[in-house]
């Protein structure tokens, strides 16, 4: 696999912008060890996909990271403080989205802001203040809804949404909401293929405007982790692949984080050439999914060490 160069942009992070932290994070039910010491920090503006096999923790780590199951050892920490609850700095988008039948795709996307920034006294006996405000809302959500591509779409109810629109109503639901951290839970998995690529597009999108952001000096607006069984899939859409498995020399004490490593880069406009996939994925399988090699769980480990690398080779040049 060739090495990204020290101006990659998945080299560019300065490593004291982390917004999370996972400390030896660990969780266990009765006697089954799910978790086991998992370490990891994602940098703001950073587009991780987190891959491993089935019974890895996978959704059990995202449910910790969310603050709805903190984990039993270990903490979580958000622009490092740590919390043991949700907070609408996490958003989420689960692979079953949840919209309301009755209210409109441009209502859906203002409804969480109507709930967070307003309260019922002042709904009912301040309308027409409430009223203003409910219009601000309903624009902001229309001019997300623009950015997803569903401007067509804006006074349509769901069950006149395919599939695939709804998905994306779902992400401008949590996107509203300006979460420092967006965490997507096998988000394209129930969608037919031509839907889902349409959709990893989007996260493209998002991707190109973080690099807008930083380029123009500006803190970048997403920071996303998304959880995904697909391989090519978390090759194409992030900038860094983890992989979380059992299947390392200590996995009795539950799985953990075998794999950090920069992935390729690609704009919405590139030709999706798989062949530049080929040789991470096969140490992914091998490092990750393979229960027949067993390797130290720091082996394939090395995203960090790789940054601090290539902003000394830069501070040097």
């Amino acid at each position: 696999m060739t090495r990204p160069d020290a101006t990659s942009p998945q080299l560019d992070y300065e490593t004291d912008d982390i917004v999370l932290e996972c400390r030896g994070v660990s969780q266990w039910f009765g006697e089954n060890k799910v978790l086991g010491n998992v370490n990891l920090r994602i940098g703001r503006g950073q587009i991780c996909a987190l891959v491993g096999p089935s019974g890895s923790g996978k959704s059990t780590l995202l449910r910790a990271i969310l603050g709805t199951h903190p984990p039993k050892g270990g903490e979580v920490l958000m622009d490092g403080k740590p919390y043991r609850k949700p907070h609408r700095d996490r958003g989420i988008v689960y692979q079953r989205y949840s919209l309301f039948p009755f209210l409109t795709a441009e209502q859906n996307v203002a409804f969480g802001l109507t709930l967070d920034e307003t309260t019922i006294p002042h709904r009912i006996f301040n309308f027409p203040a409430y009223r203003k405000t409910k219009a601000e809302y309903l624009l902001r959500a229309g001019q997300l809804l623009d950015r997803v591509g569903l401007g067509q779409a804006k006074q349509k109810y769901p069950s006149e949404l395919s599939g695939g629109m709804c998905q994306r109503v779902a992400i401008a639901q949590a996107l509203i909401m300006r979460p420092k951290l967006l965490l997507l839970d096998e988000p394209f998995g129930a969608l037919d293929e031509s839907t889902r690529e349409s959709l990893q597009l989007m996260l493209l999108q998002l991707y190109e405007e973080n690099l807008k952001a930083r380029a123009a000096g500006k803190p970048e607006p997403h920071t996303i982790l998304i959880v995904t069984h697909e391989l090519n899939e978390a090759l194409y859409v992030s900038d860094r692949i983890l992989g979380l498995s059992q299947y390392h020399t200590a996995g009795k004490d539950g799985a953990t984080i075998v794999y950090d490593k920069p992935a390729p880069i690609f704009k919405p406009n590139d030709e999706k050439d798989l062949t530049r996939f080929n040789e991470q994925k096969e140490i992914l399988l091998k490092s990750v999914f393979s229960d027949e090699t067993l390797q130290h769980h720091s082996e394939f480990v090395s995203f960090w060490d790789e940054v601090s690398a290539a902003r000394a080779e830069i501070v040097g040049s």
